[in-house]
């Protein structure tokens, strides 16, 4: 409750833990290489947090939309394992390509799990389309982190979006394909959201039906830790 390539950010000098500030770059072409303008804000935040707390290099990054962001337990969740929530709410898959010069490569993270893909369906991008975003966010991650693994976190069913159910089966197949051929792992957290009928399981979310409470991250948690290394 993830598409165009962009410079990557040089290493950090060996004395130091903290992430290395990224290269300048031209602003990004919406909707075409972001989906909004508005998450230079978060970039910022990032950096702040960043500044005043370097993260562990070599750790696990949870990086896409709010269903990350939102995860306050996720530490708890795993522990003894050093994440980085790295979330920004109503992005889409696109923007953590665009981003993850910033968002990513920075930490050289043993492990990125992203979850991406809801919001984009829900503005109205195809499941080819959002194959094709992945594709590519794989292959921008792989530029600079060539052995780092990849965990792609399936679409989950939310109660506000059901009239995007047949496009998320869709998606979410068309990109399990995709990330069998190229080595990354599939996270299915669709199917246990689902209830006896096929539906998105109305318990498991917020009075807004679309984002998640304790017990949806319960199942996410259960579902994700045995692809956590």
């Amino acid at each position: 409750m993830v598409a165009v390539l962009t410079a990557c950010a040089g290493s950090p000098p060996a004395t130091s833990d903290a992430p290395s500030a990224p290269p300048a770059k031209t602003a990004p072409r919406i909707p075409d290489q972001v989906s909004n303008a508005a998450w230079e804000t978060d970039m910022q935040r990032f950096a702040a947090e960043d500044a005043q707390s370097p993260p562990p290099r070599g750790g696990v990054v949870f990086t896409g939309s709010s269903s990350i962001r939102l995860w306050d337990t996720l530490a708890q969740d795993f522990p003894g394992v050093p994440v980085i929530n790295r979330g920004f709410g109503g992005s889409e898959l696109r923007d953590s390509t665009w981003y993850a010069d910033r968002t990513i490569v920075p930490y050289a993270p043993r492990q990125i799990l992203i979850y991406a893909g809801d919001n984009d369906l829900n503005s109205g991008r195809s499941p080819q389309q959002l194959r094709a975003d992945f594709i590519a966010f794989v292959e921008r991650v792989r530029r600079d982190l060539p052995k780092a693994k990849i965990g792609y976190i399936s679409t989950k069913p939310s109660p506000s979006r059901a009239q995007l159910l047949p496009a998320q089966r869709e998606a979410n197949a068309l990109v399990a394909a995709e990330a069998k051929r190229l080595g990354v792992d599939y996270i299915d957290v669709f199917t246990p959201m689902l209830d006896a009928a096929g539906q998105p399981n109305e318990a498991l979310f917020i009075d807004d039906r679309l984002h998640m409470n304790a017990a949806g991250y319960d199942i996410w948690q259960r579902v994700i830790t045995p692809y956590v290394k």
